[in-house]
């Protein structure tokens, strides 16, 4: 038996965290040892020589190093196992108090979260940053080093996944009780590097040196099954239940991260599922010589959590993907289910006790598998389990796209997940009775509300699923709401009425986003209001409009910006060998490459520039604003067009970066392996940063609030939180252009249907493209298409000669030093609705109708 396949009893005891008024513990230990557990439950102090103590002890107990063989690496893994000493002293308190309060908790469900490291932000929440700085330089290592040597925790694709990481910063800081749950990958996002200006993956091998931050639990661990049959039973008194047997399992297995709060004892924790097989292997194989199929099992179970969102262009990678997902949640919800058991409580209380929301679709499964424990495994009627399971959910849509609304084919759900169909056919069935009962005799409204959606083969929607069966559904921005409510989803806000569908804007962390990106213009911050209190407060960035029109302050704060531009130009040399001139106006679009965020747009509008470039004498040369514009960004290697747009940067990029004519008055760089480490060097350096998506196609971004916090200024369309932000710094801050949403499906019908003319300076564009400025045309040609033969979608014609006037906007604002600087400040002192502390106090308000809990630092 395997270390994690512990006996049922046993694992219940070991599964506990904490126990309650009303239970008796399994075990205490014999009075005389009592002052031992005593001394090393008690915090370790933040002093220097308990750190100095506590770091020697790691580096030479825990990997084995001597004072003549230390590097930064070792240095840095003594550091993390020293703070993550403190984390789980911090995380242990945390844990017993909400067992002993018994609070009701949220689980925020998520394929996705995108970490980054760690360290830096650890050292900041916990507030033992200086000290330990004093520590390790009285040792020898300077701490800026060894927060280097750490690699991003690339459990995350983009947006999304960052986005679930600001949350949990927020809710560990605000003090409430909450749990995160995901996957733990053993590759992420895959590394990105550029190859003759082409995107080429190579495995992200984050994991390669272990995960400092992470604590294995071995001992949490959970059967999960796959394929099988099921049985259907008639008992004595004629009821009917179902049995699901046979196929696969599988081991879920807990990985552990905790998540300290900002200035608060609160540490709550993500929890991570890997896959480990029921059995290592087939030993009378191995013994028969037949090693490959002995370990095959181990391989397959493994397999399900190896790679953050397997491609599913094909029927391995779909399978794998539907397990994952699966395997997910049927552990998540094994494991809050544990832990309410662990109160005794009646059913009927699980949601006023437990709140569960869904990170977008991925998550979905949970809704057919709470209810087929409640009826198969618990013998809850099914409309009682149903009154649960909606009461208990949450969803959050993170699109407008429709062909981003996850589906899954029928057969490939009925095959892998035999009992889900069958009760997602019910959930289906009792649904659309009760929408025939509403709307009698309207069949179209019928086939376009089901959950089933017809075809050959028939599909899963989740996102009806995940709507019908969840309390609230929540919009992140206020246009992307309005969207769902009369475009997406109108069908269902005119059945459920009410409150169902609502907003709650996003929202990004300030300590990650400011405090710690940002360390110089933090600090500047806490000068200019007095106190550091703002980190926790963002309305308190609003003071800042005291001081706009003070030039010592406009200067300083320019000074500030000039050192990050110099950082980032740093780093760009360093990776690129491209020399940049850091006065010149920094112009940052860094994001997924997609066809809906226009980086195609971007870098067509750079040729324009470097076309009108080429027909001025030197003179005219010279007056103009010198301009580095910035890529960053992955394409899903499975996107031909999204990675042609790459390629046309880096090969524009090659021309012009070598064009003596053009200087520094104009350069592209395309850095490559966009993360989250890498962002918090590039947004604090950024004039102006690019956000625009066709109108009505981005549900909100997070991005540009990041960036606008740290004094960049958005040049973007009217769409997803651009148009609250606008509202908030003042449109004079913020550079808008492009159609308005309500305009876009009308000119989508005239492209299709007329001959529109294209506008004459994109004609030129890309004229120049198909006489081969930038190397072989025929590369392009699918790219062009888009624009020429596909209907030009996104609405990159119609938008362009706004596009290029809003250029030429910004460079005539940056001439003026005094007028930038003021926007600036506006920018930063304007952001106080966007911190995620907000979003998550909405979130726990509206939705959750959680309670913060505060813990004390130590406990009775």
């Amino acid at each position: 038996m395997l270390p994690y396949m512990n006996s049922k009893d046993d694992h219940h005891r070991r599964c506990a965290t904490g126990i309650l008024p009303h239970q008796q513990p399994r075990w205490l230990p014999p009075p005389e040892t009592l002052h031992l557990w005593k001394e090393f439950e008690t915090p370790e102090p933040a002093e220097i020589a308990a750190i100095q103590k506590s770091f020697l002890r790691h580096v030479t107990k825990t990997f084995a190093r001597t004072a003549f063989n230390m590097d930064n690496f070792a240095s840095y893994q003594g550091t993390a196992y020293s703070l993550r000493d403190r984390l789980i002293d911090k995380w242990n308190i945390t844990q017993q108090h909400h067992t002993r309060e018994d609070p009701k908790r949220v689980y925020y469900l998520s394929l996705e979260f995108l970490l980054g490291r760690s360290l830096d932000s650890c050292l900041l929440s916990l507030g033992v940053k200086d000290i330990y700085k004093k520590a390790l330089d009285e040792l020898g290592f300077r701490l800026e080093d060894l927060i280097g040597e750490e690699v991003d925790a690339a459990l995350g694709n983009g947006g999304l996944g960052r986005l679930a990481a600001c949350y949990m910063d927020s809710l560990a800081t605000l003090d409430y009780p909450a749990w995160g749950y995901g996957i733990r990958y053993n590759y992420g996002i895959f590394k990105q590097l550029i190859v003759d200006g082409y995107q080429t993956e190579f495995p992200d091998y984050w994991l390669n040196f272990g995960n400092p931050w992470e604590i294995e639990r071995l001992d949490v661990s959970y059967e999960v099954r796959f394929r099988g049959y099921v049985n259907k039973v008639t008992e004595e008194d004629g009821t009917i239940s179902y049995v699901w047997e046979g196929g696969e399992k599988v081991v879920a297995v807990a990985y552990d991260v905790p998540i300290p709060g900002y200035g608060t004892m609160n540490t709550i924790n993500i929890r991570l599922w890997s896959a480990k097989p029921a059995r290592e292997f087939d030993f009378a194989m191995f013994n028969d010589g037949n090693y490959d199929k002995a370990v095959e099992e181990q391989k397959s179970a493994e397999n399900i959590t190896s790679v953050l969102y397997p491609n599913d262009n094909h029927m391995v990678g779909k399978i794998l993907r539907l397990k994952q997902q699966y395997l997910f949640v049927c552990a998540t919800l094994q494991d809050a289910i544990r832990r309410f058991k662990k109160t005794n409580r009646p059913w009927s209380d699980f949601p006023y006790q437990v709140s569960i929301q869904l990170n977008d679709t991925h998550p979905t499964l949970g809704i057919p598998e709470l209810q087929r424990i409640l009826i198969d495994e618990e013998g809850l009627s099914w409309d009682d389990a149903w009154d649960i399971v909606t009461k208990t959910f949450s969803f959050t849509n993170h699109t407008v796209l429709p062909e981003a609304l996850e589906r899954w084919a029928v057969p490939l759900v009925q095959d892998l997940l035999p009992r889900h169909m069958m009760i997602i056919f019910d959930i289906n069935l009792f649904f659309l009775q009760k929408v025939e009962k509403k709307f009698p005799g309207d069949r179209d409204r019928l086939r376009r509300m089901s959950i089933i959606e017809e075809g050959h083969p028939q599909n899963v929607r989740m996102a009806f699923l995940a709507i019908v069966g969840s309390h609230t559904v929540n919009g992140v921005a206020e246009l992307h709401s309005n969207l769902i409510k009369n475009v997406i989803f109108t069908d269902f806000v005119e059945y459920y009425e009410g409150n169902k569908f609502t907003n709650v804007t996003n929202g990004i962390t300030p300590r990650r986003w400011l405090h710690q990106c940002n360390p110089a213009l933090s600090d500047f911050i806490t000068q200019k209001l007095g106190s550091d209190s703002w980190v926790k407060d963002l309305e308190q960035l609003k003071k800042l409009k005291e001081f706009v029109d003070d030039p010592a302050v406009q200067k300083q704060w320019m000074a500030i910006k000039r050192q990050n531009k110099v950082r980032l130009a740093d780093y760009i040399h360093s990776i690129t060998s491209i020399q940049v001139s850091p006065d010149s106006l920094f112009d940052i679009q860094v994001k997924r490459i997609h066809e809906y965020k226009r980086q195609f747009m971007n870098i067509l509008g750079v040729i324009h520039r470097y076309l009108r470039l080429k027909k001025m004498t030197p003179e005219q040369k010279a007056k103009e604003v010198p301009r580095l514009v910035v890529f960053a960004g992955k394409s899903a290697p499975g996107y031909f067009i999204a990675k042609l747009v790459i390629k046309l940067i880096n090969s524009v990029g090659e021309v012009i970066n070598n064009d003596p004519e053009i200087g520094d008055v104009l350069k592209v760089v395309f850095i490559p392996n966009y993360n989250v480490s890498l962002a918090e060097i590039i947004i604090p350096a950024s004039d102006i940063s690019q956000h625009i998506s066709t109108a009505g196609t981005e549900a909100s971004g997070t991005s540009n609030m990041k960036f606008v916090l740290n004094g960049g200024i958005i040049l973007g369309t009217v769409d997803g939180a651009n148009i609250e932000i606008g509202e908030e710094i003042g449109e004079d801050n913020i550079f808008f252009f492009g159609v308005k949403a309500d305009e876009v499906e009308d000119i989508r019908h005239l492209n299709r249907y007329r001959k529109i003319e294209m506008d004459p300076d994109l004609r030129n564009v890309l004229d120049a493209i198909e006489k081969g400025t930038f190397g072989d045309p025929k590369i392009f040609e699918p790219l062009v298409a888009t624009l020429t033969v596909g209907g030009d979608y996104y609405l990159i014609s119609k938008d362009f000669a706004s596009y290029i006037e809003a250029q030429a906007d910004a460079d005539e604002a940056y001439k003026d030093k005094v007028g930038w600087a003021k926007k600036s400040i506006l920018c930063t002192a304007g952001m106080s609705k966007f911190s995620s502390d907000r979003s998550i106090n909405e979130y726990a308000e509206k939705i959750w109708k959680i309670k913060p809990c505060s813990v004390p630092a130590t406990l009775p």
